[in-house]
């Protein structure tokens, strides 16, 4: 692929440089100071053995760079700028601080490098550069591509979810459930990032890639944006990418797409001068892109029969019980939406976790132990990492038909019997609606 100096021409007027050389370099120095910095780019060029290196990837090397971005937060911005190592989140102070050093660093270093650098072009750097960020912007476009091509990065709605109301979920909820609810159009978003990480992969399809994944991260850019998603930058950087990529060619996309006119190959810069080299290294980019796809599609799998195949751990009590009758102390509560003892539902969905409705429709999380005997013990979620939960409920479980559950103990230091009755989830509109080619009417609920 050409560089961002294609058109430049060969000799500019002493004392001036080209704006195409200038962006050039800074684009050199900041896109790939942010690749190897953003663990995710280089931690998905290992493929299969992602599955031993996964634990070691975050939003970035917080190790390398916390010093540098709490520092410059401190005395810059007056933030704390050190990342949160349990967040997955790519916004964060600390990332916004170092994007900001990581462009001072690309300035400074452009008003050096061209100071002590006379040349006018790179073409051996310009090849190997584009390269770079073709395997960097590749192996992102095929792991996040698998991720909704096997449907896991956006799962569908788990049982509590199917009785939030809507108006108490947050944006970024909304998105990935919204998607989440149909595994064929996730599949499909999957599939066009999939198909683009390929094509960058291959020498000659390798402007067609850069287009696909320029209109795949600018969807993804929007949805980030409007709906919340902690993961702007990223998506910036991946279409910026895209666009540094598709740069040298527009002119030539021009002629072809909106004047009507014939252009030149589109070919990519040649790595060597020898033509033997230039052949192996096609096999060894045609090799590595197979490689991360093999890897990133064999870690979604693992990650779908653990937690969504068959044999994916639930909860021994599995679905959504609704409460029947309700004795505190011996006398039956009423269904009264002001009680704030009743339950309305109690609901089980994975190993140690529960979720316990109120009256008032507000959902409650807890942690569940089943202990020996049939006892269940509900505790509170723990307040912040160190803090533990407390148990509030010791129950005994008796399940008198698979559709009837009976709960017998304390709760809240009350004795209490509780009679729940089954729901079937696939009841619920969202799951019983389904595809229809021909209605007369439009159907929302």
């Amino acid at each position: 692929m050409s560089t961002l100096e294609t058109d430049v021409p060969a000799a500019p007027r002493a004392g001036r440089y080209p704006p195409a050389q200038l962006a050039f370099r800074f684009s050199v120095l900041y896109f790939g100071l942010f690749c190897l910095l953003n663990s995710y780019i280089p931690f998905a060029l290992f493929g299969i053995l992602s599955q031993w290196t996964r634990r070691y990837t975050g939003p970035w090397n917080m190790s390398l760079t916390d010093p540098v971005t709490g520092w410059v937060g401190r005395t810059v911005f007056g933030v704390d700028a050190v990342q949160h190592a349990d967040s997955g989140a790519g916004d964060q102070a600390a990332v916004w601080v170092l994007v900001f050093c990581l462009l001072i660093v690309a300035a400074v270093g452009t008003a050096v490098w061209t100071a002590f650098d006379s040349r006018t072009s790179h073409p051996r750097l310009s090849a190997w550069f584009t390269l770079f960020l073709r395997v960097c912007l590749g192996g992102q476009m095929l792991g996040f591509g698998f991720a909704k091509l096997i449907p896991t990065q956006m799962p569908g709605p788990t049982l509590a979810q199917l009785l939030q109301p809507y108006g108490d979920m947050s944006p970024a909820s909304v998105l990935w459930l919204q998607v989440g609810s149909s595994y064929p159009y996730e599949m499909t978003l999957g599939a066009v990032e999939v198909v683009a990480g390929l094509l960058l992969f291959v020498p000659r399809t390798a402007v067609l890639g850069a287009a696909v994944s320029l209109a795949s991260t600018a969807q993804i850019l929007l949805l980030n944006m409007t709906f919340d998603i902690p993961e702007k930058l990223l998506a910036a950087h991946l279409l910026l990418i895209s666009l540094v990529l598709l740069v040298p060619y527009l002119r030539r996309l021009v002629n072809v797409f909106v004047l009507d006119r014939a252009c030149a190959p589109l070919t990519q810069p040649p790595l060597f001068t020898d033509d033997r080299k230039n052949r192996v290294a096609l096999w060894i980019q045609v090799a590595l892109g197979i490689w991360i796809a093999v890897g990133s599609g064999y870690d979604r799998w693992v990650v779908w029969q653990e937690q969504y195949g068959a044999a994916s751990p639930k909860s021994e009590l599995y679905g959504i019980w609704e409460v029947r009758d309700f004795t505190i102390d011996g006398l039956s509560v009423p269904p009264l939406t002001t009680d704030e003892n009743r339950w309305q539902r109690l609901v089980f969905d994975d190993p140690g976790q529960a979720t316990y409705q109120r009256m008032n429709g507000e959902l409650v999380p807890v942690q569940a132990a089943f202990r020996p005997a049939g006892q269940l013990e509900l505790t509170t979620l723990a307040d912040g990492e160190a803090g533990r939960g407390t148990l509030f409920a010791t129950l005994t479980t008796e399940q008198l038909t698979p559709d009837r559950l009976s709960l017998r103990g304390t709760l809240h230091d009350r004795s209490v019997t509780i009679t729940l009755d089954r729901v079937d989830p696939s009841v619920l509109t969202l799951r019983s609606r389904g595809f229809h080619w021909v209605q007369d009417y439009p159907y929302f609920r």
